[in-house]
């Protein structure tokens, strides 16, 4: 499901795609990808494209948030959630930085 939601992503142009191992972390996902899209209607046809890429694999039940028109989309796939995100909206959230293993206290 990765490699699909990878290749959609870098189909629509998306940039700085990050992949965040999850695994062991948190609760909610296994992975998360954060991409940065230019424009809202960029982030939203991002997201549209997604959910169909999803379904040909046989994913049905995808939860967005924010197509309507934001700075932010999330779109849950169950195990790997994807954030869109205009380039501020990235920066101000900074979601790398929160769930980054560079901030993983050694054991």
């Amino acid at each position: 499901m990765q490699a699909v939601i990878v290749a959609s992503l870098d189909d629509d142009k998306a940039e700085e795609i990050v992949v965040l191992d999850l695994a062991g972390r948190a609760s909610f996902a296994d992975r998360m990808v954060i991409a940065t899209g230019l424009a809202d209607r960029q982030i939203a046809a991002m997201a549209t494209h997604l959910i169909d890429k999803l379904a040909e694999i046989g994913v049905k039940r995808v939860q967005t948030e924010g197509a309507s028109g934001s700075d932010w989309v999330l779109v849950d796939a169950g195990d790997i959630v994807v954030h869109l995100f205009k380039a501020d909206a990235r920066a101000l959230y900074a979601l790398e930085k929160m769930w980054g293993a560079d901030l993983d206290e050694p054991v």
